[in-house]
């Protein structure tokens, strides 16, 4: 993809109406400073001093932060928080977002706020150190109720959106967002309009999702397709491509240190390289950061290659930053770019 073709595709974001539907949750971060650890007297055990908290979206708030460091024009995220705490506080994070419309966003009393605590320990001069997280989550079926008005605000929204992107976080089935009946009504969408990109992407496996665009890693890929997790990039490449030929839509597989793989309905298979580290890598993220640009830059006018290339180097610019789920504009995914082509 030459620099001219990078410029047309990126200038189309401010364009865009993209909806993110799936599980959000808020990110918690406390920085913890070592060097004020002291003993509890009740307890006896060391004791962490926060010094510093932070917060912002994430899971499938992850993927709508890098829409927004995109430059997206309108944003909307499809899912629900509870009327806790934290439901307060990932709500006022979503709507002091830049081109973020809540007309989709539920709160609800019979969800509690999926959340990911945080604690990090910041030593000067050193990368910080992630402790045992602390996870807040529903272990309990989503209501039939709150299913019907996200799905029905899903349809509604995508009626006018460039692209669509589904997100499931949950490790147990039919306790998030996307749900079996969620599925359904993406599975008469993608037929109804087949030429809306439809991303998708869950820690589960898509083995139960229907036939839109995969995002996956190769682990991912391997299971779906009952295989041992140590696939060759040949390996990849072929499972991919008939992976994308079973679904009639494009398969992506991330590849860690090997860079990304694109398959298409025609047998087309495309591979690129990862880009060079340049110090210590985050990984957390990165995943994240590719589904939001392969979803902008298809909405955007690219092709399956120049999305590829787009999104590979987007998770460059990610896993450089530290301890924290990170996000890349346009023009740190272009300076990565002119880096990569000096290196």
């Amino acid at each position: 993809m030459n620099e001219a073709r990078f410029e047309h595709i990126t200038s189309n974001y401010e364009k865009l109406r993209i909806v993110v539907v799936g599980d959000f949750c808020l990110d918690r971060y406390l920085e913890i400073d070592p060097s004020k650890t002291e003993t509890s007297i009740e307890t006896g055990l060391p004791v962490h001093n926060v010094v510093n908290v932070r917060a912002q979206p994430g899971a499938a708030g992850t993927i709508l932060n890098n829409l927004i460091a995109l430059g997206v024009g309108e944003i909307y995220p499809v899912g629900c928080c509870g009327f806790d705490g934290e439901g307060f506080e990932l709500w006022r994070a979503l709507e002091a977002k830049r081109g973020v419309k809540l007309n989709g966003f539920v709160q609800t009393s019979d969800r509690r706020t999926f959340t990911y605590c945080k604690p990090l320990v910041l030593s000067p001069g050193k990368p910080p150190v992630e402790l045992n997280r602390l996870d807040s989550k529903n272990w309990t079926p989503t209501p039939v109720l709150l299913q019907g008005k996200l799905l029905n605000n899903l349809l509604s929204l995508a009626e006018s959106a460039e692209a669509v992107v589904l997100m499931d976080q949950v490790d147990v089935p039919e306790t998030g967002v996307v749900t079996r009946r969620l599925l359904d009504a993406v599975k008469e969408l993608a037929g109804r309009k087949s030429d809306l990109p439809i991303l998708a992407d869950s820690r589960r496996g898509l083995r139960d999702f229907p036939p839109v665009i995969f995002k996956m890693n190769a682990a991912e890929l391997a299971s779906h397709s009952g295989r041992k997790a140590d696939l060759n990039l040949d390996d990849i490449k072929t499972l991919a491509r008939e992976l994308s030929q079973k679904n009639s839509r494009a398969v992506f597989v991330t590849a860690a240190e090997r860079g990304m793989i694109c398959a298409s309905p025609s047998g087309d298979v495309g591979h690129v390289p990862a880009l060079p580290l340049r110090g210590p890598i985050d990984i957390v993220g990165a995943g994240d950061s590719v589904t939001a640009n392969l979803a902008a830059a298809l909405a955007g006018g690219a092709d399956l290659r120049e999305a590829l290339e787009l999104a590979n180097a987007a998770a460059s610019v990610v896993i450089h930053q530290l301890g924290t789920t990170g996000t890349a504009s346009v023009q740190q995914i272009r300076q990565a770019r002119l880096d990569a082509a000096r290196s």
